[in-house]
């Protein structure tokens, strides 16, 4: 008889950055009966407190791993979040919901993706999670179904498992969910908010509360009707 309690269980790589996304992601895998193998980035990124809450996450949800890859993005820039760049605050709907903002950082999902996919042939997994969702269609080219479908053809193509008929898939659970249905489905799973860090900016423990990440946060919970255990800076608004 088995002493692991994981022995068996089918495998995957959970790409978790800490925030809010990543963890009801997690949170789904983890539901579904997956050993989840988490994968984070540091990249240099300036709201570098995410790791600390991705590694509450991945403990808390009882990952069977985490593993953190360096990988200093500062070095190329290009992002408010890995340059000397302000992060925009403040904006108005209008602008949240139209064009790519300077948080976006080059290639970053690929980047992800392509560990991912390293990872889950060390492994032996076939699956990669990533919590993209339909709030970053407009602003983050590569949060996109066409972009996942893409790069999941170019990891069969390039990897051995591909080579081997073992193809790797791409699943991105909370794709076409709202911010709001997002709460919902991790509050069903009673996942622990308040381990999560979404803030782009924050000051020590506590978020901004007025960077585009943080209002599509507060507003995500106000819609879904769930409290949000976020610590907010004094002055910040929905």
């Amino acid at each position: 008889m088995p002493t692991d309690p994981d022995a068996g269980m089918r495998r995957a790589v959970v790409l978790l950055s800490g925030g809010l996304d990543s963890a009801v992601t997690l949170a789904l895998a983890r539901a579904g009966g997956l050993e989840c193998h988490c994968l984070s980035l540091d990249y240099g990124q300036r709201h570098r407190a995410e790791l600390d809450a991705a590694r509450r996450v991945a403990q808390a949800l009882a990952a069977r791993a985490h593993t953190v890859v360096p990988v200093d993005l500062r070095a190329l820039g290009g992002s408010a979040l890995t340059a000397d760049i302000a992060v925009p605050k403040d904006r108005p709907e209008h602008e949240v919901a139209s064009g790519i903002p300077v948080t976006y950082v080059p290639a970053r999902n690929m980047l992800l993706l392509s560990l991912g996919f390293a990872m889950a042939e060390t492994i032996g997994a076939l699956e990669v999670h990533i919590g993209v969702n339909a709030i970053d269609y407009s602003g983050y080219p590569d949060c996109r179904p066409d972009f996942l479908a893409a790069f999941e053809e170019a990891g069969r193509l390039g990897t051995a498992a591909g080579a081997r008929g073992r193809q790797i898939r791409i699943c991105a659970p909370l794709a076409r969910l709202s911010k709001a249905q997002i709460v919902r489905a991790g509050s069903n799973l009673g996942l622990d908010f308040s381990l999560t860090l979404s803030c782009y900016d924050p000051a020590g423990d506590l978020a901004c509360g007025r960077c585009d990440s943080c209002r599509i946060r507060r507003r995500g919970f106000a819609q879904a009707g769930v409290p949000d255990p976020t610590r907010y800076a004094a002055g910040a608004s929905v």
